[in-house]
């Protein structure tokens, strides 16, 4: 019963582990069947790039959602990855499509092609992804093409530029150079290549090698210089441009190297540029002189500044056979860019140094100071009763005097020393490795040498002083405006101590300097507003231009009378006048002046013109402004077509979208619109097409002594005809002399303005130039 029972148990336990067994086995098929399942979905995901779906093979089984979240988060890293490279690959294109060369990405096939280099092809850009990059190549380049890209894509370095012959949709032969570069493109490694076409240049060199006989009339007839050399690199031919620029003929020139008949240095340090025919009969490839080569030559010494390129002649084979060297004069180029800039830097009126530069060099100095134990010496100079000359005498016998005071300024310092006219009557002296007792010695020479000088003007002598401001330049000077602003203070106080004063600044000069003067003009300001001491001057505006049309006849100009009686000018009071925002109140008064004196017939206006008055940036940004305007043209029923209003090309500038809107609707009031002291040249011209402008204002340092100038001459000319071009008429303003009058209406402006027309007079006085216009 025993052994029955004990044989029943182990039937029983055999049972059970075959069962359990049997659980196990179906357990893990499922979990196999689960996985893959998950296989499956990943493969399908991967194979369509769909790496945003999710998984359903994880959704009912949470033992497998840990790994599931990871292959999830594999998948967003590997989809964000892939939109940043299409993004970049998209705006390479963009930029590659842009470009006139041919731009290829490639490894042996095509990978990228920009439309340039479908066009060769005549296919559409996508017709050759996939195609063998030696396609591109006519059949003698391809094994070379073909063997450089392995090179290449084996690390190896090739020359910087290879030249080769493109198939070409056309029957015309197509050359290019080529440059590559190694990039990284889709995780693998490819070649970036870019071919610029020099078919011209290759069909030169190949009629030249082709025969000299031939090209021989066409190179005597052309003005650039002509050389070309044999392949030991002696001269065997020169045309006459040559002969002209070398000063040697051909017979003298023939079977000798080019450093034997002229020498070729860098313009800016002498140095020896070496010969250019050698170099690239050596190098086997094209030499560029540069832009500051220089050509001395040996018979006569005289010096040309030239632009020059040496470049091979290759014969049958691709064997070099000699040279062509083609040069050409530019020094008249040189010397006006050299004028330009000069112009750019200096004080045209002076010739000193002009503020824009003298902040440059001011610049330089906080530099060293902060890297070097070194002091340096600002010091701000302001002419003393220099405006009863101006006043008196005029604008000429004005501009004399500040050119006898830069003239003795230069002479009180070292040439080390920077002296530069800031604007008006004032002077900036640069001390450089100064110090502040030596620099005290020397304003105090240059105030007494100003003292004791005379002006002599036709019959009269007058006497002026200078008032200067001194500044150290230390390790603790901060910026170029606190520095100025400390000298500009101290300079004040000077003036403030009796004039004919040397001052060096201290920290309680700005403040007296800010309040002595500025709320002195702030009260003069609101008295004179309240007191109606502001008065209105007026200048005529001559039509001059053989077509003018309509366009102003009339400038006016804002007065003070301070307490004195004295007649102040804008530039004593319109400081303050900004600063504490009444500007904008002073320009109201000028256009309710006007309006009211047009209305009432006091100011009488030929018959089309215009009266022009000038608008601050102030006015520009206050919204309520032109109803302002427009009430004032209902209470003194003048018509809009009487005023032309100004604004200063800086303001234009500084906020081109609100100029833009506020000479729009002007316009369509029936107003004109003009810019004043336009002076940035013809960049700035073009930028202003399309706005609501009708004329601009040449800027008055422009237009005085243009026979003598031919920068000035060059850009009065240059901004009339393009003013022209784009329908804008010209003023020229601040013309002082017969001259200067003949010399701007030749230039062809179409207004003249200034003191040779007649100088501003008080409204209510008579004008000889507005009666002669009826």
């Amino acid at each position: 019963m025993t052994g029955f029972w004990l044989v029943g148990l182990l039937v029983l336990v055999c049972i059970s582990l075959a069962g359990l067994a049997g659980l196990l086995f179906l357990s893990r098929r499922r979990r196999a069947r689960e996985l893959a399942v998950l296989q499956d979905e990943i493969i399908a995901v991967t194979r369509n790039r769909a790496f945003g779906k999710q998984l359903d093979g994880v959704r009912d089984h949470p033992e497998l959602a840990g790994l599931g979240a990871a292959i999830h988060q594999l998948f967003a890293a590997i989809d964000s990855r892939e939109r940043q490279l299409r993004e970049r690959e998209a705006l390479f294109a963009d930029f590659a499509n842009t470009m006139p060369e041919i731009v290829v990405v490639h490894r042996d096939e095509i990978l990228f092609a920009n439309r340039a280099a479908a066009e060769l092809l005549d296919l559409p850009p996508g017709q050759l992804m996939g195609r063998a990059v030696t396609e591109l190549v006519r059949p003698a380049f391809r094994a070379m093409t073909r063997s450089a890209v392995a090179r290449r894509l084996a690390g190896e370095e090739l020359p910087g530029q290879v030249e080769v012959q493109l198939i070409s949709s056309g029957d015309a032969e197509r050359w290019a150079e080529v440059s590559s570069e190694l990039i990284d493109y889709r995780g693998e490694r490819a070649i970036l290549s870019v071919a610029r076409d020099i078919s011209y240049r290759k069909n030169m060199e190949a009629s030249l090698g082709r025969g000299r006989q031939q090209a021989q009339i066409t190179l005597e007839s052309i003005g650039e210089g002509v050389i070309t050399a044999d392949a030991g690199g002696l001269i065997d031919y020169m045309n006459a441009a040559a002969e002209k620029l070398t000063g040697v003929t051909r017979e003298h020139a023939v079977g000798k190297r080019l450093p034997d008949i002229v020498r070729l240095v860098d313009e800016a340090d002498r140095r020896d540029l070496g010969d250019p025919v050698q170099r690239c009969l050596s190098d086997r490839r094209r030499v560029n002189m540069g832009r500051r080569a220089m050509m001395l030559s040996a018979a006569g010494g005289k010096e040309l500044s030239i632009e020059l390129t040496a470049s091979p002649i290759r014969g049958p084979g691709d064997g070099l056979v000699g040279a062509v060297v083609i040069m050409h004069d530019v020094s008249e180029i040189r010397g006006l860019t050299k004028r330009m800039s000069y112009q750019a830097a200096h004080d045209a009126l002076t010739g000193l140094v002009n503020r824009r530069e003298f902040e440059r060099r001011l610049e330089d100095a906080l530099q060293s100071v902060r890297e070097k134990d070194v002091t340096h010496v600002l010091c701000y100079l302001d002419l003393d009763r220099f405006k009863p000359v101006n006043d008196s005498c005029g604008h000429i016998a004005g501009d004399s005097l500040l050119r006898a005071i830069a003239a003795l300024l230069r002479d009180k310092v070292r040439e080390s020393d920077v002296v530069a006219r800031l604007g008006g009557d004032e002077f900036g002296l640069l001390l450089l490795g100064c110090p502040l007792d030596k620099a005290r010695q020397i304003a105090d020479d240059v105030c007494a040498a100003v003292r004791d000088f005379r002006f002599v003007w036709r019959d009269r002598v007058f006497q002026i002083g200078v008032s200067i401001g001194l500044v150290e330049i230390g390790r603790d000077s901060t910026s170029i405006e606190d520095v100025l602003g400390a000298a500009d203070s101290a300079c004040y106080v000077a003036k403030q101590e009796g004039r004919g004063q040397v001052h060096v600044y201290s920290a309680r000069d700005e403040v007296a300097a800010r309040q002595r003067g500025e709320i002195y003009w702030l009260r003069q300001l609101q008295a004179a507003l309240k007191e109606e001491r502001l008065e209105l001057c007026l200048q005529p505006i001559l039509a001059v231009g053989k077509q003018s049309g309509p366009g102003p006849a009339l400038e006016v100009f804002l007065r003070l009378r301070d307490e004195n009686g004295r007649l102040v000018q804008p530039q004593e009071f319109l400081p303050a006048a900004e600063r504490y925002h009444l500007v904008g109140g002073l320009d109201r008064w000028v256009v309710r002046t006007t309006l009211t004196a047009l209305g009432q017939g006091v100011i009488r206006l030929p018959e089309g013109r215009s009266c022009t008055i000038n608008l601050s940036a102030q006015s520009l940004s206050e919204e309520d402004f032109l109803e302002f305007f427009v009430d004032c043209l209902d209470q003194s029923q003048v018509s809009p077509l009487r005023i032309c209003f100004e604004i200063s090309e800086s303001t234009l500038l500084a906020d081109p979208e609100r100029a833009e809107r506020f000479a729009s609707v002007l316009h369509g009031m029936g107003c004109q619109f003009g810019v004043d002291d336009f002076g940035s040249g013809v960049g700035a011209l073009a930028g202003l097409r399309g706005l609501d402008i009708d004329y601009l204002k040449i800027d008055g340092r422009y237009t005085r002594g243009l026979r003598g100038d031919s920068v000035n001459w060059q850009v009065v000319a240059a901004i009339t005809q393009l003013a022209r071009t784009i329908g804008f008429r010209v003023v020229a303003e601040q013309v002082e002399s017969q001259a200067d009058f003949d010399a701007l209406r030749e230039l062809g402006v179409d207004f003249i303005q200034g003191h040779f027309i007649e100088k501003p007079y008080r409204l209510g006085e008579s004008s000889l130039a507005v009666a002669a216009a009826y």
